[in-house]
């Protein structure tokens, strides 16, 4: 989804593959192994049986996967946006400037005062890094559980989730300070004032799940009237 927004938006590019591929089997590793040790689910024995003729995939399971990931892609590319454009101690770009850098020499009237080396500068890619790897790790979070609550299934309820997710943290913390590796993924040290900005953009993936939970839970015990018929029939 990043990738995708970055492209059709015409924004400067936001993560690079060497930091993808860092993420997909690196960061992301070990948490998804430490979610092979969740406990069963509360009311699983209050459950029915799982009919042969489910799908692996509900439609209702489907549209929770594409919202959370259509939030995660945004919250990657907002990340960066937001330093080129709000930040204070940025650039302070306009929409025009951000989604058209790749014109920045041939129209220097559009970008007056503006330096245009700043597209390549690593802070906007470390900021969506950054954002990316923290929302994976409240997603693991959110994955202890298809439908219970963070609130009755806390992290530590599984506690080689809450390790992984500290390694894994960790490592993030070790690119991001250590001169070589920094350099090979293109990437800096955040202040304290970028820290709080990506745990803004990042916590809210929390609250979208548990909503998504919460209705999924009504839906579970036969209380459809959260939806419209149409839509319980589809889910």
């Amino acid at each position: 989804v990043s990738i995708f927004l970055t492209a059709a938006l015409g924004l400067p590019e936001a993560l690079i593959p060497v930091q993808l591929l860092w993420v997909n089997l690196v960061t992301d590793g070990f948490p998804a192994t430490a979610l092979g040790f969740n406990p069963p689910d509360l009311d699983i024995m209050n459950r029915p049986p799982r009919s042969t003729r489910d799908p692996l995939i509900s439609g209702w399971l489907f549209f929770r996967y594409m919202a959370i990931g259509g939030y995660v892609g945004a919250a990657t590319v907002g990340a960066a946006a937001w330093w080129f454009t709000c930040y204070s101690k940025g650039p302070q770009l306009n929409y025009y400037q951000l989604t058209h850098q790749s014109q920045c020499l041939a129209q220097e009237s559009r970008f007056e005062g503006v330096d245009c080396a700043i597209f390549g500068h690593p802070k906007p890619m470390t900021m969506a890094l950054s954002v990316l790897v923290l929302i994976e790790m409240l997603n693991a979070m959110n994955s202890l559980s298809e439908n219970q609550s963070l609130a009755a299934m806390p992290p530590w309820s599984n506690i080689w989730l809450v390790g992984a997710m500290v390694l894994s943290m960790g490592l993030h913390f070790f690119i991001l300070h250590f001169d070589f590796m920094a350099s090979v993924f293109q990437i800096t040290p955040l202040t304290l004032e970028e820290w709080i900005a990506v745990c803004k953009m990042s916590f809210p993936v929390l609250v979208i799940d548990e909503a998504l939970k919460l209705m999924a839970r009504h839906y579970a015990d036969g209380k459809c009237s959260l939806f419209p018929s149409a839509l319980c029939r589809f889910f």
